[in-house]
């Protein structure tokens, strides 16, 4: 169920609106496809697992995690390639200030072949036209990441 609409200037080339699902805190917002950005690759098995799951839920039952600023996917890179598949005006996402909040933070995974990354270094990659390899970020949240279930056709309006 919708509950209120949060509108931010200046995050895009264009304004965005986002469409608060529920009373869950941390809040899901929905927000635009278009507007988000993925700094890594996906797994296409993984992707063709999780339209499955998706439309056997007819639904997203897990939000993605995406900067409030720049709309950079922090996690949920398979979940988005599924809205893209099946032509999704909008997702269910955790909102973050990511930059400045401490509550998020980011590492490497073993396997990546790198070191270390920023969280700089995600939003850049984000606005280039270049993405990091699957699995190359982790992100850990402190806050807690509500189970929802999201109905397709509500992510399917336009607002």
């Amino acid at each position: 169920m919708l509950l209120e609409c949060l509108h931010v200037d200046g995050m895009s080339e264009r304004d965005v609106e986002f469409s608060r699902w529920d009373s869950t805190e941390p809040a899901v917002h929905l927000v635009p496809l278009d507007w988000l950005k993925p700094h890594e690759e996906i797994l296409d098995k993984n992707v063709r697992q999780l339209e499955k799951m998706t439309l056997r839920w007819k639904g997203y039952t897990k939000p993605l995690l995406v900067d409030s600023k720049t709309g950079s996917i922090l996690d949920g890179h398979h979940r988005y390639s599924v809205g893209k598949n099946l032509g999704l005006r909008r997702l269910p996402a955790m909102l973050f200030d990511y930059l400045d909040d401490d509550s998020i933070k980011v590492e490497v995974w073993p396997a990546s072949g790198l070191d270390s990354l920023t969280k700089q270094d995600i939003i850049d990659m984000c606005m280039s036209s270049e993405l990091f390899s699957p699995k190359t970020s982790r992100h850990i949240v402190e806050a807690e990441v509500p189970p929802i279930h999201v109905p397709l056709d509500v992510l399917n309006q336009e607002d």
